[in-house]
């Protein structure tokens, strides 16, 4: 038997103010996650008496920028530095930003990297 996960779409602008709500009710934040499909997908997990609650904010790829919630849930800074690292995503007002350095890899923002085409000629 799974529990049932509610899942809310808002724009990025909204994003710090429903945050700020949801840490006002002592929800807690359990990860935020990034895939990248037509747009950047962030879902921010949040638990409160075992139950979940997730907050999506689809991003355009180009110049891809999130407004950083680690001013109110300070954990937030982790997840933040990787999404910036791997996806390329600029995020304002990280609390520790570190600046592109969090992780040390061959390839800047490897999770952004277009697709080889496939086509045959």
């Amino acid at each position: 038997m799974f529990e049932e996960q509610e899942i809310i779409s808002i724009g990025k602008r909204e994003l710090v103010d429903r945050i700020r709500g949801l840490s006002s009710q002592d929800y807690r934040l359990v990860q935020i996650g990034c895939t990248k499909l037509e747009t950047f997908q962030i879902d921010y997990s949040f638990d409160k008496d075992y139950k979940f609650l997730n907050i999506r904010v689809n991003v355009p790829i180009e110049d891809a920028q999130l407004p950083s919630i680690s001013g109110i849930c300070g954990s937030a800074f982790v997840y933040e530095n990787e999404i910036h690292d791997f996806f390329g995503i600029k995020v304002d007002g990280i609390s520790i930003d570190y600046g592109g350095n969090f992780y040390r890899t061959a390839v800047q923002a490897p999770f952004n990297i277009e697709e080889p085409s496939t086509d045959e000629e």
